[in-house]
């Protein structure tokens, strides 16, 4: 790994997500910190990204590769220390790149949220991680670093309070502002469409221990909320949030993979926060109704067409305005065995579908790359793999802030 060209490589860095970490990398660091460069199958939009991110010495290198060309994804591999691969949905453009990976010892990230997928990653390739000491960590965005590294902030806090872990954990997304991009979009219909053509991969979707090293495990979560619920932690009406589906399982793969550190009877939720009163209450059931209607619209082709009309494509995203970059506010509570209880509430300093994410999937891939990282090949979460170091970096570069409540000063 110390011979390997590159530290970094940005995989679809033409796309609008890879754009952006590409510009983080070029805005944080120098090219003596960072030996890093951006790839992709198009030169002519390469350099197109170079132009975006401000890059007008050519610095940056560029490398050309192919998802479906193996050949081309093994000589990227074998240059660099770290690949992000923001090329989705990863069950079309992912998985040649994972085996490659896996196959070469290269550490790789990514912003996944499909879940099937990742199963099917874990379950195909874990073995050659492991022998070639590849270290692969899915899921270094919005999904699903803030609930992944919240919950593993509140649950060493209690530690180092308590001395015990948080039996549960409640996440709550308190407000936000920010939109998706057409990537994040076309993956959640690929996994419906899926889903629709496959019974085991329902089933999948169904268990809250989908990403779990034993499928069988069983710890006492259920589903994940579908309908309008009032919270006690935040005194507010609660819809549904989208990406719970994805997050939980995260959540609860990084205790396995710990050894069960927070509990083998440790739960985890997760759900939007919509306000007080009526108007919460409609604005909740609103929400719950939409996602439903979504997801119905989304089992069918021609339903997959018209919600494509009206949402940003593969590779777009939303408007981006320099001057309200967006943010997002998540509460944390939890409760110990022995009835000691813990707030914590974590902010992101950027819209949270791409600006945040971008330096999350960033600072991911610099922390396996640089840091002293403990972990040997496998399949790690963004918690298990790189924990403390990690959590430095959020703060230090992502923008991310952990603040417990009620903590004297």
């Amino acid at each position: 790994m110390a011979k390997r060209t590159y530290d970094v490589v940005v995989w679809g860095a033409t796309g609008f997500t890879g754009k952006w970490v590409a510009k983080h990398l070029f805005d944080n660091y120098s090219t003596k910190q960072l030996r890093w460069v951006i790839a992709g199958r198009n030169e002519e939009k390469l350099h197109q990204v170079r132009e975006f991110i401000g890059d007008e010495d050519g610095a940056i290198d560029l490398l050309l590769a192919d998802s479906a060309d193996q050949a081309s994804l093994v000589k990227m591999a074998e240059a660099a220390k770290v690949i992000i691969s923001t090329v989705g949905p990863y069950s079309d453009y992912g998985s040649l790149l994972v085996k490659v990976c896996t196959m070469v010892g290269t550490d790789y990230v990514d912003l996944t949220g499909e879940v099937p997928w990742m199963r099917n990653m874990i379950d195909e390739y874990s073995d050659f991680a492991k022998k070639s000491g590849a270290r692969i960590v899915h899921s270094c965005g919005f999904d699903s670093i803030p609930s992944d590294m919240g919950t593993f902030y509140v649950q060493q806090y209690a530690q180092q309070q308590f001395a015990e872990s948080l039996k549960c954990v409640r996440y709550t997304l308190i407000k936000a502002k920010g939109g998706m991009s057409g990537g994040t979009i076309a993956s959640m219909m690929n996994v419906i469409k899926l889903a629709v053509s496959n019974k085991k991969v329902r089933r999948l979707l169904g268990n809250p221990y989908a990403l779990n090293p034993d499928l069988k495990f069983n710890g006492g979560d259920k589903r994940d909320q579908t309908g309008v619920k009032f919270s006690q932690d935040v005194q507010r009406w609660t819809a549904p949030f989208l990406m719970a589906g994805i997050n939980t399982r995260i959540v609860r793969r990084t205790n396995a993979l710990m050894n069960f550190r927070y509990g083998t009877d440790f739960r985890y939720s997760e759900s939007m926060a919509t306000g007080s009163g009526a108007k919460g209450y409609l604005a909740a059931k609103s929400i719950s109704l939409g996602l439903k209607a979504m997801t119905l619209t989304s089992v069918t082709q021609l339903g997959r067409n018209v919600l494509r009309r009206f949402l940003p494509a593969q590779g777009e995203g939303p408007e981006v305005d320099p001057a309200s970059p967006g943010f997002y506010v998540i509460q944390f509570n939890g409760e110990t065995r022995g009835g000691e209880s813990v707030v914590m509430r974590l902010k992101g300093d950027a819209d949270p579908g791409y600006g945040s994410t971008s330096k999350m999937l960033a600072e991911s891939a610099v922390c396996l790359a640089k840091d002293k990282i403990s972990v040997d090949g496998g399949f790690w979460t963004p918690a298990s793999a790189m924990g403390d170091a990690l959590l430095t970096r959020l703060q230090e570069k992502a923008g991310l802030s952990f603040t417990i409540i009620g903590e004297d000063d």
